[in-house]
């Protein structure tokens, strides 16, 4: 996975909140609900609405300093090669690229959405969370959450083979739900249901499709600080990297990790086998036609 050297980054799609200081925070008490809500979390792509966290008000708990860092040092391509944060900027600027082209193409309009770094704990429209809920997707205020030491996580704790690419794969599935929220699918989620033929499992699958998709068009995607692709780069060991990340967060695998046990009807995400399934139609079809999880 490589980026244009000489392709411009636009920081001004993300939001660095690292080292702010959040009142209140997560009140999640103590032993099993925390246990749980954690547990939850990790699977990422649940809003801290959905867990159940307390709401402390949108405070954003930003610092200039984190701020000014990230638009210093995260200019080029080439800043992107070398540092992880500046990795995950062209990866959110590749990903809006996409689907903004994508909207125009179906005479729709996409409107792109921010992506926050905390770190710790960090206000939401959807609530307050911390870091042990992993990334996700807060439809109150149209942001994308992520505490980048998850892509650390994603291989210590989840198992996954790792690679710049595996988080890559996170940030898109996350963009997805975006996508919905735009296209009005995320709503499909409120209407309950558990398990692996459940709405919540089959919108997390979508955003695997979604994601998919991205990654099929990424090296064809113009950016538009150069019209050229920002991503140059991407190997078949990359895509190995995202099918392998999918896997380590299925519902099947986190179960059988943290409780032992293996039991669908609790399924929220899908299963390792499910959201491979998802994410390899998305990038084999490229066409979010095909993504009909729904259907």
């Amino acid at each position: 996975m490589r980026f244009d050297d000489d392709a411009g980054l636009d920081t001004s799609e993300v939001q660095d909140r690292r080292g702010g200081r959040v009142p209140g925070g997560a009140r999640l008490g103590g032993g099993l609900a925390a246990l749980i809500a954690i547990v939850l979390g990790l699977l990422f792509g649940v809003g801290p609405d959905r867990l159940g966290l307390s709401s402390d008000g949108d405070g954003q708990g930003a610092t200039g300093s984190s701020l000014a860092e990230v638009q210093r040092s995260c200019r080029t391509g080439r800043d992107a090669n070398a540092r992880e944060d500046c990795r995950t900027v062209a990866v959110v600027n590749s990903v809006q690229d996409y689907w903004t082209r994508e909207f125009a193409r179906r005479g729709g309009t996409y409107t792109r959405a921010p992506t926050v770094f905390f770190d710790g704990r960090v206000n939401t429209a959807c609530g307050t969370a911390s870091s042990a809920v992993g990334p996700f997707y807060c439809p109150g205020d149209r942001k994308v959450y992520l505490d980048l030491g998850f892509f650390d996580d994603l291989r210590t704790k989840f198992g996954a083979a790792g690679g710049p690419f595996a988080g890559a794969y996170v940030i898109a599935h996350e963009y997805g739900h975006h996508v919905q929220n735009l296209t009005g699918d995320l709503s499909r989620a409120k209407g309950g249901g558990t398990g692996a033929g459940g709405d919540a499992v089959r919108t997390e699958l979508q955003a695997d499709c979604y994601a998919g998709v991205w990654t099929r068009h990424a090296t064809t995607t113009p950016s538009a600080s150069t019209g050229k692709p920002l991503l140059t780069s991407l190997t078949d060991a990359d895509v190995r990297d995202g099918l392998d990340a999918a896997a380590a967060v299925g519902d099947d695998r986190i179960q059988s990790r943290y409780r032992g046990r293996v039991t669908p009807e609790t399924w929220t995400h899908g299963s390792a086998a499910q959201r491979q399934r998802w994410f390899y139609q998305g990038f084999t079809s490229g066409d979010m036609a095909q993504c009909d999880t729904f259907r």
